[in-house]
């Protein structure tokens, strides 16, 4: 298989993404996460922009035990009027002692009059400099073409004659940016096979997301002779983003044949890395993102659930595991009983030889979506509703009463009061419980009046609480749907509840929460729940 080499600038170029903000420990565990994946090359920020780049570099050096990676610094190529040994910029590069050096340069003669106001000649012998100042210290040296595309547009000789100082001065890469992100797949093709054929030097693609084509485009680029590939994970960047790493490896190595990781076992950790970044930058996972998508591999329809119990390849151009990730098999009112079956054995329940029964849950689980019910990201209330159909189901508690009030103080505070009457192991049980708004207040009286029977539960609590409005048109008198994700530190669970009122849809999906939460303990080891 060809080799091509993957640099990730996550950590400088992803940072440059609305909203996205990593501390200099965010970025170490990025950084070593990337490595385990197997990155050549990790990009990790402009340590002459700011304190927190320059402490980054500082702390890999004593904390960064890398296998795979070397760790790059990102800068630009000498000012005007200066030499490269006077040139601050430069410096602070190769004091970061990093081992490899991006520089970016100006290869758009637009930019080079407009953006650094000199002749087309001092932007040559700047670029030249500055990789021969950094070559002479034993670095290695990646010139980051700046607007190549469209500088080789306006006027290809000139930005080819960027190329051609960075390589006459010795640098090891050149990458060809489509820094605004508005070339074309096959542009990029015709581009680098001429660049590839002009350049002595080996060829990087470095490109963003503007028009929803910097996978294509990179992809492109890559058939026609780059050999270095520039990304970032779940694509963040600036604008809209970057070319996407999570992407791009997986049809590098399972569709074109290149191999960019050290071997495919490295592979299977690409969804658990996409995920963890989405963690870290505190965003929120992109369900539908190709290969490491939540959904990606979910199947809904009746006739594909069909399909792929007899061959998944019916409708998966991957199997799942080979990046880490899984089938899914949803239930909803578009089901067959194919649906069902599958999600029954994932649920360890025995439905053999009751298809009367099947097609009755079936019946139930299409009314209820009808209703407002979406059972596809509420895994737990879908597989209660299994269980109390075919399995042994067992209700940890009854609820007698339930009345909730809210009041407001002299000061215009709002605090809301939940009083529950519940039956606990054939006991009654009365609880009070204040909380900063209805949902928390039953929360916390649920949970007092459950504790002295079930204190596991202490172990789980709440992590998101989501509201949709299924009718806007009823205004505040429309049926709402909710949904509560909940977790114990190790399992992560949703459920839902469906209402006109918004704390009974609440109530709802939190009953079903810690009934499911219970019922999952019981199944393991029921004296935990005793």
């Amino acid at each position: 298989m060809e080799r091509v080499f993957l640099l990730d600038t996550t950590l400088r170029d992803g940072t440059q993404g609305e909203g996205i903000s990593l501390t200099v420990v965010d970025k170490l565990r990025i950084a070593q996460k990337l490595d385990e994946l197997g990155i050549a090359y990790i990009e990790g920020g402009f340590p002459g922009a700011n304190p927190k780049d320059q402490d980054f570099f500082q702390s890999a050096r004593s904390s960064l035990r890398l296998k795979h990676a070397k760790l790059t610094a990102f800068g630009s190529t000498r000012r005007p009027g200066v030499t490269a040994e006077q040139d601050e910029g430069l410096r602070v590069l190769l004091d970061s002692q990093a081992p490899v050096i991006t520089i970016v340069g100006k290869a758009w003669d637009f930019h080079v009059h407009e953006a650094l106001r000199v002749t087309l000649e001092e932007n040559l012998q700047m670029i030249a400099d500055s990789v021969a100042y950094l070559k002479r210290h034993g670095r290695e040296v990646i010139f980051d073409a700046e607007h190549f595309f469209d500088g080789y547009r306006y006027n290809p000789e000139y930005a080819l004659s960027t190329l051609r100082a960075a390589a006459d001065a010795g640098v090891d890469w050149v990458t060809l940016c489509d820094t605004n992100g508005g070339s074309l797949p096959h542009q990029v093709a015709e581009v680098v096979g001429a660049v590839v054929e002009a350049i002595s030097v080996p060829v990087g693609i470095h490109t963003h997301n503007d028009c929803e084509l910097a996978v294509a485009n990179t992809l492109a680029a890559v058939e026609r002779g780059a050999t270095m590939v520039h990304g970032t994970i779940n694509g963040i960047g600036e604008r809209c983003g970057n070319a996407n790493l999570a992407s791009i490896i997986p049809n590098l190595e399972l569709k074109l044949g290149r191999n960019c990781l050290p071997s495919q076992d490295h592979l299977v950790h690409l969804t658990e890395i996409a995920r963890f970044v989405s963690e870290i930058a505190n965003l929120v996972p992109h369900s539908y993102q190709p290969f490491v998508g939540h959904s990606a591999f979910a199947h809904k329809g009746g006739i594909h659930v069909s399909a792929i119990a007899r061959n998944p390849e019916t409708y998966e151009h991957i199997r799942p595991e080979l990046v880490g990730n899984r089938r899914r098999v949803l239930v909803s009112e578009l089901s067959g009983l194919s649906n069902l079956q599958h999600r029954a054995e994932e649920f360890g329940v025995d439905v053999r030889d009751r298809k009367d029964e099947m097609r009755q849950l079936l019946t139930e689980i299409k009314e209820l979506e009808y209703q407002g019910y979406q059972f596809e990201g509420a895994e737990a209330s879908q597989e209660l509703l299994f269980v109390k159909k075919f399995g042994d189901y067992r209700s940890f508690f009854d609820v007698d009463a339930m009345r909730v009030e809210a009041t407001m103080s002299v000061d215009s505070s709002i605090t809301s009061e939940a009083i529950l009457k519940l039956v606990v192991a054939g006991e009654t049980v009365h609880t009070v419980a204040e909380g900063n708004g209805p949902v928390n207040a039953l929360d916390d009286a649920l949970r007092k009046a459950l504790m002295p029977f079930y204190p596991v539960i202490d172990t789980m609590h709440l992590t998101d609480y989501k509201v949709r409005v299924l009718d806007e048109k009823e205004g505040t008198a429309a049926k709402v749907r909710v949904l509560i994700e909940s977790t114990n530190g190790f399992d992560v669970w949703r459920t839902i509840g469906v209402s006109e009122n918004v704390i009974e849809a609440s109530w709802e999906a939190l009953v079903d929460s810690i009934q499911y939460f219970l019922l999952r303990i019981a199944q393991k080891d029921d004296a935990q729940v005793s």
